[in-house]
């Protein structure tokens, strides 16, 4: 990767202020939000003892890495497609690959900074228990940041322009929020309804997730599910993508 297309990169980044509110900041907004409310500090039987809180932190996490995938990567990527700007690199030293992994580089490293701050703002504001299971938290968090950015390779390769981009953005951004658990954690739903949604790539890795924070290690059917998706949404991305 060209060390200079990613400064500049990150730099672009930075100058838009709606990406670096919804990925960096809104995440933890929406925790502090639910840890605001009484009864998301309570334990709840439902929930094997957890309280609410301590189940959405792993949640939020998600949302950053969904924010960053599907809605800013296809935006950034088919904006640049739409305008040439692929097509210029094409016959410059600069290939075109080194701005997709440039891209892709930081909307992972903001997404995973994202995560950081909404897990350190859960354990001092709230007292949720840090992963008790580290390595096994961070292996299921660096293969959902692969399969969200591998999913929003594909919004990009299917979109023209942004507004197509911004379109199936969308449609794919609300089905997999429920599936994180935004509207109900994973652990909380029927045991049909969990069983498919864990068969999605934020279902596993929200079920990954809370394995590893309660310190087991995250089942290696729900890593396989994350991985299996990676590679299959990456394929899918490589034949589909043009450059211009």
């Amino acid at each position: 990767m060209n060390t200079a297309v990613l400064r500049t990169e990150f730099r672009l980044f930075r100058r838009e202020p709606a990406a670096v509110f919804w990925i960096f900041l809104f995440p933890t907004l929406l925790l502090v939000i639910l840890g605001s409310i009484p009864s998301f500090r309570k334990a709840d039987t439902s929930m094997d003892g957890l309280r609410p809180i301590d189940a959405y932190v792993p949640v939020v996490v998600l949302v950053a890495l969904i924010m960053a995938g599907v809605q800013s990567l296809p935006q950034a990527l088919t904006g640049y497609r739409e305008r040439g700007i692929l097509r210029r690199m094409s016959v410059t030293p600069v290939r075109p690959f080194a701005l997709l992994s440039a891209q892709m580089a930081v909307a992972g490293a903001v997404a995973l900074a994202s995560a950081l701050l909404a897990i350190t703002v859960g354990r001092v504001a709230f007292g949720v228990t840090l992963p008790e299971q580290p390595a096994g938290y961070l292996l299921a968090l660096l293969l959902a940041v692969a399969a969200a950015l591998a999913l929003g390779s594909v919004v990009s390769a299917l979109s023209r322009t942004t507004k197509i981009a911004n379109a199936i953005g969308t449609a794919v951004f609300f089905p997999m929020m429920f599936c994180a658990g935004v509207w109900l954690p994973v652990r909380a739903m029927p045991h049909t309804l969990a069983r498919v949604v864990q068969l999605t790539p934020f279902g596993a890795a929200a079920r990954a997730l809370d394995e590893a924070a309660a310190g087991h290690w995250p089942g290696w059917v729900h890593l396989g599910v994350l991985a299996l998706w990676t590679v299959l949404l990456t394929a899918g991305a490589t034949r589909s993508f043009r450059w211009e």
